[in-house]
């Protein structure tokens, strides 16, 4: 019930490897790929090998009256942050703890495990990786990662209700800010902009259809004055997908509303999410096809809109009048060839972080992966 997008969507799914313990199971699960990416970065065209690993260590267990237990951590690549020194927990990138109480559902908490908006944002059938791979190129992927440190999640088992099967997922945090992980055992720091949030989303599946809807809202801390209006922020989203055969498809909108600007923003330049005041809508449409057991295509187009907002004043005194749509284009396969497999994906992007003077983008990535 937790996705742990923070690992990485390149990370393969793998096989358990178990072993004894005291009151359970430990397990792990970890992939490497080896990928080259190319393609112009807004400077100039640049391209590179790269090596990507991770390991996932799980541990199981039982209580005397039924109920179950996981402790889960989670890592990737991180020498580089390791070797400067900044933060020697970097190579670590999620972990919880969580209890399955039977048929009550799941109580889980702990750091960078997506929280309840990452059952539900981007959610539309790829091939390979999300929209947002190509350096970020969709706000939907931002959708309720203030909630995933340090909060309270809730997952509730299926109910039936006319013949669909519904879920829904609840959560709370007391500091709303995922920019600062906690130490071993330590508190999330206290945010002088952010503060308590609550989430809440629902899944509906009735036959080969699949609809859900998530959103969220985070205090704002942010003292009022003549240039600065802060509200509490909203973060929502609603996808809808079905299956036809071999054939997919699935519509996304998200909205996320920043309430304030700090810092102010100017026109055409780049706009930074949660810092540049105005509201971010995404919608994206995808197409999948599975060719065969092994072989499957996608086609993603995203469209990401950056709104000003005149009543969100600028230190300048001035308000932001500007809509400015950031568009994607994804063109994705994947083959696997059982531990083995190998994905490509090319996107096009326009108007790079909302900036109408930014240099277009493609990018090209083709990954070999290995799993276990």
């Amino acid at each position: 019930m937790i996705n742990l997008k923070k690992i990485g969507a390149t990370a393969l799914a793998g096989s358990l490897v178990a072993m004894s313990a005291y009151a359970g199971e430990m397990a792990v699960t970890g992939s490497a790929a080896v990928t080259y990416k190319t393609g112009k970065n807004g400077t100039g065209d640049q391209g590179s090998f790269g090596n990507n690993s991770a390991l996932s260590f799980n541990g199981t267990g039982e209580l005397d009256n039924g109920w179950s237990f996981v402790m889960s951590v989670n890592t990737t690549d991180g020498f580089g942050a390791m070797s400067t020194g900044t933060n020697t927990n970097d190579a670590i990138t999620s972990s919880y703890t969580s209890l399955t109480m039977g048929s009550m559902g799941t109580l889980s908490t702990g750091y960078g495990i997506g929280g309840a908006g990452s059952k539900y944002d981007e959610e539309v059938p790829q091939a390979y990786e999300q929209v947002s791979d190509g350096n970020s190129f969709a706000s939907s992927n931002k959708i309720g990662d203030q909630m995933d440190n340090g909060g309270i999640l809730y997952n509730s088992p299926s109910f039936d209700i006319g013949g669909a099967s519904v879920s829904f997922d609840a959560e709370y945090n007391p500091q709303a800010d995922d920019s600062v992980p906690a130490a071993d055992g330590g508190q999330v720091a206290y945010s002088a902009t952010d503060g308590e949030g609550y989430g809440l989303g629902v899944t509906a599946k009735y036959e080969n259809a699949t609809i859900g809807v998530y959103g969220n809202e985070v205090e704002s801390r942010v003292t009022k004055t003549a240039i600065i209006q802060p509200r509490d922020t909203f973060e929502g989203v609603v996808y809808a997908k079905y299956a036809m055969g071999p054939l997919a498809f699935g519509v996304s909108r998200s909205h996320i509303d920043s309430a304030t600007s700090t810092g102010g923003v100017g026109i055409n330049v780049n706009k930074t999410l949660r810092t540049a005041g105005g509201i971010f809508t995404n919608d994206q449409m995808s197409v999948a096809y599975n060719v065969n057991d092994d072989l499957s295509v996608s086609f993603t187009r995203s469209v990401d809109t950056y709104e000003g907002r005149t009543d969100i004043i600028l230190t300048s005194g001035v308000g932001v009048n500007e809509s400015i749509d950031m568009t994607v284009n994804a063109y994705q396969a994947a083959y696997s060839m059982g531990a083995m497999s190998i994905k490509a994906y090319n996107m096009n992007v326009k108007n790079p972080g909302y900036n109408k003077n930014a240099q277009d983008r493609s990018i090209t990535e083709i990954a070999v992966g290995l799993a276990f």
